[in-house]
């Protein structure tokens, strides 16, 4: 592995003791794996977490509300042996010994019940580094700082009329070590941003209405204190002010069959859960269907099924920058990638792991996969990595800017900001709410609506796809709050669509 050392300044004992720390830990890792294999494992990976910090600020009317810092570090150890794999997780590296042995007899017990014994298709092994780039890393910024800033992003908002208003912004900031039995040797320095701005008052007929904001990420840039200093991409305040004085008088919205303009939000969650969780071949070879549902796609589907119109280009792109779903490698040392899902509406390909494609090719008696798709991903150290996605964008298209779209709406709706959503257990159908819609007609924007809902069976709907923004539409939206698995995991993640238009969709139902 190549390692970049600064030389640290004379007498910096501090940098030289930690630097010390992790040479040590690299070598007890190795040491360890090497004495795995020996007693008979099949496959060892370790994933330690040399720093995993999570912060977080938010305010309500004004003030400070709440402060937490929570700064973590420890390790996990996954071992395959016969076909079975264990895991144990703990959090003083001293205890490495302990937690491997643990690890090897949870999977030495399950070989003798396993049906289908795993396998891990092959991968390239990787010795190197994977960075965010940052320019204001926000460990250096003091938290008067943060404070300052979090206050200042929620001014705009206040406003005599409204109940509430408030935001929240967080930092997360992660230094891994991986090493696996394969050869592979990784270090990760990951740092992610969030921020959300809310406000909320009654309307006409005394119901609640709420407008909120969520930072979303430019790729072409960096991650850090810097993005709440956007001005493009955070200061919404004014904007959302304004939007909740219109939607405290509008009409409610009628029930009736439109186009539908889905905005960037929308958007990333109707991609989420009816692309991204539909996708996840683990679902799709029924391993969720106790907790959080399955797929309506089937392993028979794959190069044939119509997922949607001629339109609909999607990836799952582990390559995608600045974003949560980015982390340079995934939690078995796949290198990130882009794979590309649906092609011209035909699904093509899934979101897998080593072990998931294995099983998918045996159960088609072929060899559909040639590879996993980088998207085996853990929620933290004590977590076993499951299929999860990392970033399933939508590619834009050639239908222009938002106004250009609107401009060839005859009879429509514009859709934005997720209010409640209800999916069905195989991701077959949906209904979802928004916080606000604005009609459209003859290609004006005539008015503002309250309520607005939509909903749809899931392969219509995405068939009905039938304009699709231009590279200007496009954001890259951010995930932090995505559950899956059992014991649950809550995982980051990113969204990069542009504007888009369905037709003939139920509103208002």
């Amino acid at each position: 592995m190549d390692i970049v050392v600064s030389w640290p300044k004379k007498n910096d004992l501090t940098f030289i003791n930690k630097l010390y720390k992790v040479f040590s830990m690299q070598k007890l890792v190795q040491k360890e794996i090497k004495r795995l294999t020996k007693l008979g494992a099949s496959y060892v990976d370790i994933r330690v977490h040399l720093k995993d910090i999570s912060e977080t600020l938010s305010s309500s009317d004004g003030l400070l509300e709440h402060y937490q810092i929570e700064k973590r570090f420890g390790f996990g150890v996954r071992v395959l042996y016969n076909g079975a794999f264990g895991f144990c997780s703990m959090e003083d590296i001293k205890h490495l010994e302990q937690a491997s042995n643990l690890a090897l007899n949870q999977a030495r017990n399950s070989s003798q019940f396993i049906q289908t014994p795993i396998e891990l298709i092959k991968k390239q092994n990787h010795q190197a580094t994977y960075t965010t780039p940052t320019e204001n890393h926000p460990e250096k910024v003091p938290l008067k700082d943060k404070i300052s800033k979090l206050l200042s992003l929620a001014s705009p908002l206040a406003d005599k009329k409204f109940l509430h208003y408030g935001n929240k912004i967080g930092f997360y900031d992660r230094e891994i070590y991986y090493a696996d039995s394969e050869g592979s040797e990784l270090t990760k320095s990951i740092v992610d941003v969030e921020a959300h701005l809310y406000a909320n008052a009654l309307d006409i007929d005394g119901l609640l209405q709420e407008r909120t904001y969520n930072l979303y990420q430019n790729p072409n840039t960096s991650v850090g204190f810097e993005n709440l200093s956007n001005n493009q991409q955070i200061n919404h305040g004014e904007r959302l002010n304004k939007e909740l004085h219109e939607l405290l008088k509008a009409p409610l919205c009628e029930k009736e069959v439109c186009d539908v303009i889905l905005l960037n939000e929308m958007m990333a969650l109707q991609t989420h859960e009816t692309i991204g969780h539909a996708l996840e071949l683990d679902r799709i070879l029924g391993y969720e269907l106790s907790f959080a549902g399955g797929s309506h796609v089937a392993l028979s589907d794959l190069g044939k099924l119509k997922f949607g119109s001629e339109k609909l280009n999607s990836f799952a792109d582990g390559t995608t920058q600045c974003s949560p779903g980015t982390n340079g490698f995934d939690d078995e040392g796949v290198k990130g990638k882009q794979v590309q899902l649906i092609k011209d509406g035909i699904l093509q390909n899934t979101i897998s792991s080593r072990q998931s494609v294995i099983e998918a090719n045996q159960k088609m008696n072929q060899n559909y996969f040639i590879e996993s798709g980088g998207a085996c991903r853990a929620q933290s150290y004590n977590k076993l990595p499951i299929d999860r996605m990392n970033n399933i964008n939508v590619a834009y298209g050639a239908d222009g800017s938002l106004q250009d779209i609107i401009k060839n709406t005859k009879n429509g709706i514009i859709l934005e900001s997720p209010k409640s959503w209800s999916i069905g257990s195989n991701r077959e159908n949906f209904h979802f709410a928004c916080e606000i819609g604005f009609k459209v007609i003859d290609g004006e924007i005539t008015n503002t609506v309250r309520n607005s809902t939509y909903r749809g069976d899931s392969l219509p709907f995405w068939n009905s796809l039938d304009q699709v923004g231009s590279e200007e539409t496009w954001q890259l939206q951010q995930v932090f709050y995505c559950g899956k698995g059992q014991p649950n995991q809550i995982m980051r993640l990113g969204h990069g669509v542009p504007v888009c238009r369905f037709s003939n969709v139920e509103i208002g139902y």
